[in-house]
């Protein structure tokens, strides 16, 4: 008797699945069709003997150069990101998505130019384009530089997606995807005193399954990755969306359970709008009003600016050593 498929095999049937790692082994292990690099995730490829030959190599360029220590650490951190990702891009079918500088989340004209410079970084490396997502924080300023990238064919992962306008000025701005933070949203209403009764009330879960079918009805080409999950319950409860990503120690679970994997959403005929574009004002007043997103995307971009902070420390201090 043949077995059933696991509900990891059934998911690749309903989503695109990407591997929310930096993990080599288990990238080529479980298989994904996109996966991502961040300052969090290459600070722990830094302890995975997989990349010791990159990052001796690139210590080595660093003791080579002349300046401030630290300026050279920041420009070893970014081949060092350039580097995982270019390995990682041998392994996937699909894109790699790499964080641009948290600390430069409301700056536009220097989200713009570190873009670029990734984007160059990888070609020069045999790595096109079309291979890359760069992942931007969702504020305003970030939003203006995805609209700016889109236009020069630099696709952009719009991320810390917490707010429905938030959403939505992505999409305008031709965002290629966007990454609504599912277990953060939760986390926020749990820490707040409001824990779901099931998971179709979770409210993470019913807001990327809002945008999502705002998206459909709009005629959206942006693609709706839902990310940041708690459980493999949020993942069943959105098979079906565009993209999800996923951490390894979820996907081995979805992989060892058998049970049956039904799709909960489906896009439906898209339909005109006549809704008024999204403006600063708008975006700024939106988001004010919504606590919760103000928090998570704050919070969101410090956390990633520190792990930034300590990655070029830890690499500032091994240059130095």
């Amino acid at each position: 008797m043949t077995q059933a498929p696991s509900k990891l095999a059934q998911l690749r049937e309903l989503s695109v699945v990407v591997a929310d790692t930096g993990d080599y082994d288990a990238i080529k292990r479980l298989r994904p069709v996109d996966c991502t690099t961040n300052p969090t995730l290459v600070k722990k490829a830094l302890d995975l003997p997989v990349y010791a030959g990159l990052i001796e190599r690139e210590l080595q360029w660093g003791r080579a150069q002349s300046g401030d220590t630290q300026d050279i650490a920041k420009a070893v951190v970014d081949r060092l990101t350039v580097g995982v990702g270019t390995m990682l891009a041998e392994l996937v079918p699909g894109r790699v998505s790499t964080e641009v500088d948290a600390d430069q989340a409301h700056d536009t004209t220097a989200t713009i130019a570190k873009a670029r410079e990734f984007i160059a970084m990888y070609e020069a490396a045999g790595v096109p384009r079309s291979k890359v997502l760069i992942k931007i924080a969702a504020t305003w300023a970030g939003v203006e530089a995805a609209r700016v990238l889109q236009a020069e064919g630099i696709d952009c992962n719009l991320t810390l997606i917490f707010n429905p306008t938030q959403a939505l000025a992505c999409s305008e701005a031709g965002a290629f995807l966007i990454s609504p933070f599912v277990g953060r949203i939760l986390d926020w209403y749990v820490a707040n005193g409001q824990t779901p009764a099931s998971i179709d009330e979770d409210p993470g879960v019913q807001f990327v399954r809002g945008v999502y079918a705002e998206f459909k009805r709009r005629g959206s080409p942006t693609v709706v990755m839902g990310a940041s999950f708690r459980s493999t319950a949020q993942i069943e409860a959105l098979a079906g969306c565009d993209r999800l990503t996923i951490s390894p120690d979820l996907l081995e679970r979805l992989d060892a359970d058998f049970g049956e994997l039904p799709r909960k959403l489906a896009a439906g005929a898209a339909e005109a709008t006549s809704a008024a574009a999204i403006d600063e004002a708008r975006f700024d007043a939106d988001m004010a009003a919504d606590p919760m997103a103000t928090e998570k995307l704050a919070t969101g971009i410090e956390a990633f600016a520190k792990d930034l902070q300590t990655l070029r420390q830890r690499i500032a201090d091994e240059l130095a050593g």
